[in-house]
């Protein structure tokens, strides 16, 4: 964990890192951490550090998660975070999210809930009820915001070219800078977790979001192959170093085992 000496906490923006503690707070109201003040808060969850000025800095997880772009863009110089959604064939885009715009944060918890909220809007939300309450969270709606996490723990922000992320009307696909540290095919089996950004991923953990056990992406295809939606496709380039995951959500006119799926 590297502490980020030429900024101090007010590189960080409050209004992400109030955010962040509500969903904190929501998730576990119990939870020790939720009557610290900011910066102890900060400490605690590896946002911030004592530098060698015995001053609390940001840490390069902190400055990524909650900081503004334009200080995240001067620690990691390739930093770009893309949203596309491209919903009408006759123009460019229907709406695009960009970390530069300077309207708002640019950081990456408020890209994942922007961007997540953007893509659930348009899955499909069976009627189903708790009581009286009804459940709109359905079991792609986990998966979708399980893509997304994957793909902002395990981006290399060092490396050009940024996250892309493409919605079409049927069609959505997760790029992100970097390598599958595990491999293509471990990265399919499961069982194995080693994100590229540790700490961001404890983050979004401690907010109910995420999985840690290794089992994310298996997750992700068998949702897919229980809508019956043609199966999830990993696709890795090199130099620079890049991932791909196509979802599509169209049901399959012939349908093939997920075992069959995974081999080709």
């Amino acid at each position: 964990m590297k502490i980020v000496e030429q900024f101090d906490i007010s590189a960080i923006d409050t209004e992400s890192l109030k955010g962040f503690r509500n969903h904190h707070k929501s998730y576990r109201p119990e939870h020790v951490f939720n009557n610290l003040p900011d910066d102890e808060y900060l400490e605690r969850i590896d946002a911030a550090g004592f530098g060698e000025d015995g001053k609390l800095h940001p840490t390069t997880a902190g400055l990524l998660m909650f900081g503004e772009e334009y200080h995240i863009v001067r620690e990691f110089p390739e930093y770009f975070l893309d949203y596309r959604e491209m919903l009408d064939q006759t123009i460019r885009w229907t709406d695009r999210l960009q970390s530069s715009s300077g309207d708002w944060s640019g950081n990456v918890f408020d890209f994942f809930f922007r961007v997540n909220s953007k893509i659930a809007k348009d899955i499909k939300k069976p009627f189903k009820l708790e009581g009286i309450t009804r459940v709109d969270d359905t079991p792609v709606h986990k998966a979708v915001r399980e893509a997304l996490v994957n793909c902002l723990v395990n981006t290399d922000y060092f490396l050009p070219c940024g996250v892309v992320i493409k919605k079409e009307d049927d069609k959505l696909v997760i790029e992100n800078p970097g390598s599958i540290r595990t491999g293509k095919k471990q990265m399919l089996r499961g069982g194995i977790s080693d994100p590229r950004n540790k700490t961001l991923m404890k983050m979004f953990n401690m907010i109910g979001i995420g999985e840690r056990a290794g089992s994310g992406i298996p997750d992700i295809y068998q949702v897919w192959e229980n809508e019956g939606w043609p199966m999830p496709v990993v696709e890795e380039s090199y130099n620079p170093d890049r991932t791909r995951l196509s979802l599509e959500f169209k049901k399959q006119a012939n349908k093939t085992s997920e075992q069959n799926k995974r081999t080709k």
